[in-house]
C-alpha cells in the first residue's frame, strides 16, 4: 500500500524563511541592491514611502501568484512579455485605487507609480521564484520581499522628513510636527534631496552588515 505523503504546513520553517530572509539576510534593497530608484525618489515624505511600499507589495504578491498559477502554460520564449503584461495590468489597477482613495499622495508619487512596472524587485521575483514555485510559496515570497523593500523605504523616509522638515506625514492623519518653529533647530535641506537617500541607504547597509554575522562571513 502506497504511503500517503504528508502535506507541508502552510507556515513551515521553510515557508517562514520566505518572509523573514528578505527582511535582513537577503533584503532586496540593501543586499540585492534592487529598487534603489524608489528609495531616491519617493522618500521625501513618510506617507509617500508607505503608500509606495503597499503598492509594490500588492503588485508583487498578486503578480507572483498569477505567474505561479500560469507558469505551466507560459511559453518560455515569451515569458518576460507575459510577466510585463501581468505587472502592467496590476499597476494600472493600483494606480486607479490610489487616485480613488489617496488622491493627494497619488499626485505626489506621479509617474513613480507607473514605474513599478519596471521595478527590478518585481521582475526578479517573478522570473527567479514564481516561475518555479507553487502559488502559496510565491505569495509568501512576495510578502517577504515587499516587507523588506518597504521597511528600508520607511526608515529612509522617517530620517529624511524628520531631519529635513521636522515633521512626519502619515496617510489619513494630520502632519505631526516634532520640531517646532523657533526651537533653534535649522531644518537640513540636504536631507530632502536625492543624494541624502544614497547616504542613508549606505549607512543602513553598514549597520546591517556589522550586526549580522552571516553577512560578515559571506563578505
Amino acid at each position: 500500500m502506497a504511503e500517503v505523503k504528508e502535506k507541508e504546513p502552510l507556515f513551515s520553517k521553510k515557508n517562514k524563511r520566505l518572509i523573514t530572509d528578505p527582511l535582513n539576510d537577503n533584503n532586496p534593497v540593501t543586499i540585492q541592491v534592487l529598487g534603489i530608484c524608489s528609495a531616491l525618489a519617493v522618500t521625501v515624505q513618510l506617507d509617500n514611502a508607505i503608500v509606495m511600499s503597499i503598492a509594490v507589495m500588492a503588485v508583487l504578491v498578486i503578480g507572483n501568484v498569477v505567474v505561479s498559477l500560469l507558469r505551466s502554460f507560459i511559453p518560455p520564449r515569451i515569458r518576460i512579455i507575459v510577466q510585463l503584461v501581468i505587472v502592467a495590468s496590476l499597476v494600472i489597477i493600483v494606480d486607479i485605487v490610489l487616485k480613488a482613495f489617496v488622491y493627494d499622495v497619488s499626485k505626489q508619487l506621479s509617474v513613480f507609480v507607473g514605474l513599478i512596472i519596471t521595478n527590478c524587485i518585481i521582475m526578479g521575483r517573478l522570473e527567479a521564484f514564481a516561475m518555479g514555485n507553487k502559488p502559496w510559496a510565491s505569495a509568501l515570497d512576495g510578502v517577504g520581499n515587499g516587507l523588506g523593500y518597504g521597511f528600508v523605504l520607511i526608515v529612509v523616509a522617517i530620517c529624511k522628513e524628520l531631519f529635513g522638515s521636522g515633521s512626519l506625514t502619515i496617510p489619513g492623519f494630520d502632519k505631526f510636527q516634532f520640531i517646532a518653529e523657533g526651537s533653534g533647530y535649522l531644518h537640513n535641506g540636504l536631507m530632502l534631496l536625492p543624494p541624502s537617500s544614497l547616504v542613508l541607504v549606505a549607512v543602513y547597509i553598514w549597520i546591517q552588515k556589522t550586526r549580522n554575522k552571516k553577512l560578515i562571513e559571506e563578505h
